[in-house]
């Protein structure tokens, strides 16, 4: 069990190091990316599948409620809450629709869309980048591996240098964070 404990840790620990060497750029980038569209009354939606649906969730409730600092709630919304929307569009539309419909029902010109995938070849999320994107919305990526079709439909994707979907929304959550501290320091 210790040696299971340890060889995460090091993979962890190894997916942190890679992502300092070659990430903090694209992260600052991503911050000032968030913190302008907030700043200039946009929102900021969020959509993705699995564990990336719950950072979906998780990214918005900092914007909504708060991260650290007191300061008043920005509209950070989560596309995979409402099950009934969910259910009901895929159900109609089928499961590559799920976010897109609501892109177009939800997103102006001017708002962020951020779309999390491991792989970055989500279906689902790359319809709605495409979409948000011809809406002349900014997007987002938070993917790993080589970034996938992400990367072709992104303002800007990040990609963390990993081949593990562990290790990679570990980061994940890691970068949602600190674009969330850069919001709230943007918002104090």
């Amino acid at each position: 069990m210790r040696s299971m404990i340890e060889r995460e840790l090091q993979a962890h620990k190894e997916t942190i190091e890679r992502t300092i060497e070659t990430m903090i750029p694209s992260i600052e980038q991503a911050s000032k990316l968030v913190t302008q569209t907030l700043k200039g009354g946009y929102k900021v939606l969020l959509c993705g599948n699995g564990g990336s649906a719950a950072d979906a969730q998780h990214i918005a409730a900092e914007l909504t409620g708060r991260y650290k600092t007191e300061r008043r709630g920005l509209p950070g919304i989560a596309l995979t809450t409402d099950t009934s929307a969910l259910t009901a569009i895929g159900n109609d539309y089928g499961y590559d629709r799920i976010f897109d419909r609501q892109v177009e029902a939800l997103a102006n010109k001017g708002d962020l869309l951020i779309g999390i995938s491991t792989s970055g070849n989500s279906n689902n999320v790359i319809s709605a980048l495409t979409l948000a994107k011809e809406m002349g919305c900014h997007t987002l990526g938070l993917s790993g591996r080589d970034g996938g079709a992400m990367s072709d439909v992104c303002t800007l994707n990040l990609i963390v240098p990993s081949h593990d979907t562990p290790r990679i929304q570990e980061i994940h959550i890691l970068i949602g964070h600190i674009i969330c501290q850069g919001v709230d320091d943007a918002f104090i």
